[in-house]
């Protein structure tokens, strides 16, 4: 499962456009990973939304995550869950989760970073890295800083969430880590799938520059 993209719905950002098209698009723009992630909508609504995205990223054979509701990613069918460090805890998703269910974890420190591991998380993200609309409090983001210190203990792939865009991702990629999360930076934009296309890019670029 590649991290290099991971794109984070959210029809609020994404102008009234339904989370299934949103996906649609950032999956034609070369999204890794779509999760579906609505703070607001019924579950019921939610888990129609996810069967018709799960249908979707099933054609395309893009790995499908949903936000918080392990319920939810079940009823539909998803690959996996992302929770929150309120949320199920990880140790308690993974006992009633099937094999090979991806269960990913928001982490925000290295000690974080150190329990969710031990918990069973597959993949982590540092979140959010810069401040964003959702959290603008300086002492809740953990910066390129504390990004570094979460690599240095993270041995699962490590993205970075929060406030990262086409400006300021080769400082984020420059820390270590796997991939970014996005919501603004593609489903804001009024080309969700070139935005992709171009974020996705540079992700790779940063990569090859790394790499070297």
């Amino acid at each position: 499962m590649g991290y290099d993209l991971y794109v984070i719905t959210d029809t609020t950002v994404g102008g009234g456009r339904t989370h299934e098209e949103i996906a649609r698009l950032a999956i034609e723009g070369g999204a890794d990973v779509i999760q579906l992630r609505d703070k607001i909508c019924s579950a019921r609504d939610l888990v129609l939304a996810g069967r018709r995205i799960r249908e979707l990223t099933r054609r395309t054979g893009t790995p499908f995550i949903v936000n918080d509701r392990l319920d939810v990613a079940l009823a539909c069918g998803a690959d996996g869950v992302h929770l929150g460090q309120d949320d199920l805890p990880v140790a308690s998703a993974r006992a009633i989760v099937p094999s090979g269910f991806v269960i990913g974890v928001s982490v925000g420190s290295a000690q974080e970073a150190v329990q969710a591991e031990h918990d069973g998380a597959d993949y982590i993200a540092a979140s959010p890295v810069f401040s964003t609309a959702q959290k603008t409090d300086a002492e809740a983001f953990c910066g390129l800083e504390g990004l570094r210190r979460i690599r240095v203990v993270a041995t699962v792939p490590l993205i970075a969430i929060g406030g990262i865009g086409i400006n300021n991702v080769q400082e984020v990629m420059n820390a270590g880590v796997d991939g970014i999360a996005v919501i603004s930076a593609v489903v804001a934009q009024p080309d969700i799938a070139r935005a992709a296309r171009q974020l996705k890019q540079r992700v790779l670029e940063c990569k090859a520059e790394r790499g070297r």
